[in-house]
């Protein structure tokens, strides 16, 4: 017997996210997903009148693929993945993994150089597609989370049906200020960052694009990032997990970075010269998501937390940098994650975690629930 829930996150894909129209070809990215909601989502698409193509993939394989690639096999991917990519309108990856760390013993250089190689198929979809990007609950994210795998499922499925609507149009004071900045200060301890965002722009994410959502971003400019910034969670990259990462910043380019894991934090940010400046920040409140789980599209959402992004902008909100790196990395500045401030030209924006100014307030955890 299906889930019910299933349907009701499959119709909020189709009919909400990517707003699915009769016609429309869509690529359904199914990797570690029961074949039941596959199925469902598949339905979900089909009854508006669009056209689904699956793909389904196991991680357990994908990391084969990875692990003796070279660049002729590398190239041949990109190219057979990208001439799919330009045959569709829409695109819904679920993300799965029954084992988080799959990809840690997969060589750095070889990572790379598939990174490298996959970045177009990436980019059009970006940037040409309308799409939606979420992952599956599983026992290793329940475990991440420190919660009980029917706990973590409830959570789960609470967190990504929620009423993103209300969401988006609490968003809209916030992008409006962030539109109007030019110099953005970040405080908290081991952290005293600067940097423009002057003439960037700024993007709501209310999802159409992530689910779970809540964040709005914006981007640097590439040369501007000063100072220093102390992250707070832990993040996990290419199958390898950091913690207590920092990273300082001249002229916007990281000069110095360490963590637990300093000699492969490093070879990640040499990767490409672009993985060494900043290509997004953002600032997270979905009052849903309060801690950590090592799971970039949860943690970037963490209520009262913010990331900063070394590698590729988004074209949206464009600095110019370009890297087959984009690693989200976040920093909560709630009061029991050591508080922070947030500054806009000047002004106190959100102070541990809340918002202060009156028009942003509808974004604070008390009133978006």
């Amino acid at each position: 017997m299906t889930d019910t829930r299933y349907k009701k996150l499959a119709d909020l894909l189709v009919k909400y996210s990517t707003k699915l129209k009769k016609g429309e070809r869509i690529l359904l990215d199914m990797i570690d997903v029961p074949d039941e909601f596959t199925i469902e989502l598949m339905r979900s698409v089909r009854s508006v009148g669009a056209i689904p193509i699956v793909e389904t993939r196991h991680t357990r394989v994908s990391r084969e693929v990875v692990r003796e690639t070279n660049a002729p096999h590398a190239k041949l991917v990109s190219g057979i993945e990208l001439a799919r990519m330009k045959k569709m309108q829409a695109y819904i990856a679920v993300r799965g993994a029954d084992n988080t760390s799959e990809n840690s013993d997969v060589p750095s250089n070889l990572m790379s150089l598939y990174s490298r190689a996959i970045r177009p198929v990436l980019n059009y979809r970006v940037n040409k597609t309308k799409w939606c990007v979420l992952r599956w609950p599983s026992p290793s994210m329940a475990q991440a989370a420190n919660m009980s795998t029917e706990a973590f499922e409830n959570l789960y499925f609470d967190v990504c049906t929620m009423d993103y609507p209300k969401m988006a149009k609490a968003m809209l004071p916030l992008q409006t200020r962030m539109k109007k900045t030019g110099e953005v200060h970040l405080k908290s301890p081991g952290t005293d960052l600067r940097f423009s965002i002057k003439g960037i722009g700024a993007q709501l994410c209310r999802g159409d694009r992530n689910i779970p959502d809540g964040e709005v971003f914006s981007c640097p400019i590439k040369n501007s990032v000063q100072g220093v910034i102390q992250y707070n969670t832990p993040t996990l990259y290419s199958g390898t997990k950091f913690e207590n990462v920092r990273l300082e910043f001249k002229d916007g380019k990281i000069i110095k970075a360490t963590s637990n894991n300093t000699k492969r934090l490093n070879e990640i940010l040499d990767t490409d010269p672009g993985a060494r400046y900043i290509g997004e920040f953002s600032l997270g409140f979905n009052p849903y998501i309060l801690n950590p789980m090592c799971d970039i599209l949860f943690d970037e959402k963490i209520a009262g937390s913010l990331h900063f992004t070394p590698g590729q902008a988004y074209e949206i909100c464009d600095n110019g940098n370009r890297s087959a790196v984009h690693w989200d990395m976040v920093l909560i500045q709630r009061p029991e994650w050591g508080g922070g401030e947030v500054w806009f030209d000047g002004e106190l924006i959100r102070k541990d975690g809340l918002f202060l100014p009156k028009d942003l307030q509808p974004l604070n955890p008390k009133n978006l629930k």
